[in-house]
C-alpha cells in the first residue's frame, strides 16, 4: 500500500569505518519525497546501511515542496528530493551546505487503456496535454507543490496551455491517492515512473506517453547546514550522503529493481 507521510525508522549506513564505533546510537533525520520510499528504494536500501554502519535513520517522506520547508525549519540533517531550481535555491539561501545528482529516472503520462484523449503516440507532451485539454477529459493533478506537481505546472506553463474547468482536478494528495483517483475515475495523471511501477491497483491504465527528454525526472541529495541549525548531526549526515554517492551505493541503487525493472538510475559521477 503506497504510503504518503511517513516516519520510516531504519538503520543506515556508511562505509566509513572511522566512525563506525561513534555511529550506533546516533540518528539520521531524512526529509524525503514520496517516490523513494513508496517504490520500496528505502526498504531495499536501509537494512544494507544497518548492516554496514549502524547509523538509525528517520525518513520523513512528504511531497518535495514539505520537504524542503521541513528541513528550512531545521527538522532534517539531509534533504532528498526531485526539484533541482527549488534545491538550488535552498542551498543559495544557506539552508543548505551543497548539492549533489544522486540518480534520476523520468515521469510518464498514464491514462485508460482505450485512450479517450487520443494521446498515445504523441510525440511531444505539450501534443498530449493539448489533447487532453482540447477533449476535456478528467486530469488529476496532485496539487501540492511535490516535485510532481511542480514539474506538472511547468510542463502546462512551458506549453502554453491553462488547464481550467471541471474537468482538471487538484487533490493536494501524494502521488498513490492521485493515481488511484485517476485510475478510477478513468482519467490521466503525470507520475513519477518509480511510484508508477510499484502501484498495484492500475486496473486498465497504462503509460501513454513517455520518454521525452522533458520528462526527465533528477534526485538530488543536500546536506542541511550546521550553521543554519547547529543540531544538526553532522557525522551522520555525511557518512549518509558519502555513502549514497559511493561507488558503493550507487550500484546498489542501480541494481533496485521492481518487476524486473529498474527503477532509479546513478548519476552521483
Amino acid at each position: 500500500m503506497l504510503r504518503l507521510k511517513i516516519m520510516v525508522l531504519a538503520a543506515l549506513v556508511g562505509l566509513l569505518g572511522p566512525q563506525l564505533g561513534m555511529a550506533k546510537d546516533q540518528r539520521i533525520l531524512v526529509q524525503s519525497t514520496t517516490s523513494t520510499l513508496n517504490s520500496g528504494l528505502y526498504d531495499y536500501l536501509l537494512p544494507i546501511f544497518e548492516k554496514e554502519i549502524g547509523y538509525r535513520v528517520d525518513v520523513v517522506a512528504v511531497g518535495t515542496g514539505q520537504a524542503i520547508k521541513n528541513a528550512q525549519n531545521g527538522d532534517a540533517d539531509v534533504l532528498l528530493v526531485h526539484a533541482k531550481e527549488s534545491e538550488m535555491e535552498f542551498v543559495k539561501n544557506g539552508y543548505g551546505e551543497n548539492r549533489q545528482d544522486l540518480m534520476y529516472n523520468d515521469f510518464v503520462i498514464i491514462g485508460p487503456e482505450h485512450d479517450p484523449a487520443g494521446i498515445k503516440g504523441s510525440t511531444t507532451v505539450g501534443e498530449a496535454l493539448t489533447a487532453i485539454q482540447n477533449t476535456v477529459q478528467m486530469f488529476v493533478s496532485r496539487g501540492d507543490d511535490s516535485g510532481t506537481h511542480k514539474k506538472e505546472r511547468h510542463l502546462w506553463q512551458g506549453n502554453n496551455l491553462t488547464p481550467i474547468g471541471n474537468w482538471y482536478r487538484e487533490i493536494g494528495a501524494g502521488m498513490g491517492a492521485t493515481i488511484r483517483m485517476a485510475v478510477e475515475a478513468n482519467g490521466y495523471t503525470i507520475t513519477d515512473r518509480a511510484t508508477w511501477i510499484a502501484f498495484e491497483a492500475k486496473d486498465t491504465h497504462q503509460i501513454l506517453v513517455s520518454g521525452q527528454a522533458e520528462l526527465f525526472n533528477q534526485y538530488g541529495v543536500i546536506p542541511v547546514s550546521s550553521k543554519k541549525h547547529p543540531h544538526v548531526n553532522i557525522q551522520g549526515r555525511d557518512a549518509l550522503i558519502n555513502w549514497l554517492t559511493s561507488a558503493h551505493g550507487q550500484k546498489l541503487i542501480a541494481g533496485f529493481k521492481v518487476e524486473g525493472q529498474q527503477l532509479f538510475f546513478p548519476n552521483a559521477f
